[in-house]
């Protein structure tokens, strides 16, 4: 990705608190889940310190996101109904989470799979 990076325009939660869309300068539009946005939450509590100290999170396929809150102008913090409030997601980390999203689920469902875990 270069550095001039999409400004987000509109940040928009589904009336069922299960996405969000965001909207960005360039056009583009994009939807998370809440169940993805949780289990690749960019928190030390998820992701750990390295790359292998990331934690699976099974069981979040019903989460819903309970509020955002803006973090200055370079991020909002989500809160999730599941207790959850610690990940600051950045809007290159969203852009991201975006353009990966076919392989970290994947990877993601593989891992719950091989693990004998639910979504």
């Amino acid at each position: 990705m270069t550095d001039a990076l999409p400004w987000p325009t509109d940040i928009l939660l589904a009336p069922d608190r299960r996405s969000l869309t965001v909207t960005y300068d360039d056009g583009r539009v994009i939807t998370l889940s809440a169940e993805y946005l949780r289990v690749e939450s960019p928190s030390a509590e998820v992701q750990g310190h390295s790359a292998d100290q990331k934690q699976l999170v099974p069981g979040k396929s019903g989460v819903g996101i309970r509020h955002i809150e803006p973090i200055g102008n370079y991020a909002i913090r989500l809160i999730f109904d599941d207790g959850h409030d610690t990940g600051i997601y950045s809007w290159r980390y969203l852009l991201e989470l975006h353009l990966s999203e076919p392989q970290l689920w994947q990877a993601y469902l593989a891992k719950i799979s091989a693990a004998g875990l639910k979504r």
